[in-house]
């Protein structure tokens, strides 16, 4: 029997003819398959992608750092400041209606500016920002603590009501100075932020609109329930901010861009 040639051992687990037979073939000798030809393809790809990627990332860089240069030395172009000015403390005291030219009729809520007047002025100096802290309304000194009798000695008067508001370095006011329902416009825009009405324990019907279970079918006593809260193995707790019967109002919220209807400063 001839023995064995090393070109005529193949391996068994990969198939693979042996390393001998291998070393032996120059690589021009070998055939690439389809897959490794597109494998190679990619990377090819891959590279060219990559590398113009890098190019157009150095030139904007390269663009960014001689407009930098160029405009180094000259004012900024930064957009101007805008003044920021102190808003009022103000009360409900009802609802009218308004028809506008096109007949169609707007809600519109009263609001009542009472003794309105900065208390207190905050600096970037003292207290590293600029806020005007208001005042409005009166309180008998009696029922006010020692600290609120302190801080409003120089005015003679308690206000019932105290607000902050942040305004820019030209807005300042001086202490003493009255805010009436002067200080708004016609048209202009405002944001109002206030108190809900506090409307107690209530059921997640009334709370959150929902539609509320089937009226027979199965259904006993639990008609205005809101159903199941959770999964019972996954995830197998109530989720953070599930929408249940729970305490409704009594909460800060505010309306953003609302249009000033009218002013009465008298």
């Amino acid at each position: 029997t001839p023995p064995l040639q090393p070109e005529n051992i193949f391996s068994r687990r990969e198939g693979l003819l042996s390393a001998a037979r291998n070393a032996s073939l120059e690589p021009a000798h070998r055939t690439p398959s389809p897959k490794s030809a597109r494998r190679q393809a990619l990377l090819r790809a891959y590279d060219d992608g990559k590398q113009m990627l890098l190019h157009r990332r150095a030139s904007h860089l390269a663009r960014r750092f001689v407009r930098h240069t160029q405009s180094h030395g000259r004012p900024s172009a930064r957009r101007a400041e805008v003044t920021r000015r102190t808003g009022a403390l103000a009360v409900k005291v009802g609802m009218v209606g308004a028809w506008d030219d096109s007949g169609r009729r707007h809600a519109l809520t009263a609001l009542h500016v009472d003794n309105c007047r900065v208390v207190q002025v905050k600096t970037e100096a003292k207290e590293r920002y600029t806020a005007l802290q208001l005042g409005a309304g009166l309180k008998r000194a009696a029922r006010a603590t020692a600290a609120a009798r302190g801080h409003f000695c120089e005015d003679g008067a308690v206000p019932r009501l105290l607000a902050e508001f942040r305004v820019s370095p030209d807005a300042v006011l001086e202490r003493g100075f009255a805010i009436g329902a002067d200080h708004f416009v016609e048209g202009q825009k405002v944001d109002v932020q206030g108190v809900t009405k506090g409307k107690g324990f209530q059921g997640p019907m009334k709370r959150w609109n929902f539609g509320g279970q089937r009226a027979s079918h199965g259904v006993s006593k639990t008609h205005r329930a809101h159903g199941s809260m959770g999964g019972c193995q996954d995830p197998g707790r109530v989720m953070r901010g599930k929408k249940m019967a729970g305490r409704m109002g009594g909460r800060r919220r505010t309306a953003q861009n609302l249009v000033v209807h009218a002013v009465d400063a008298d």
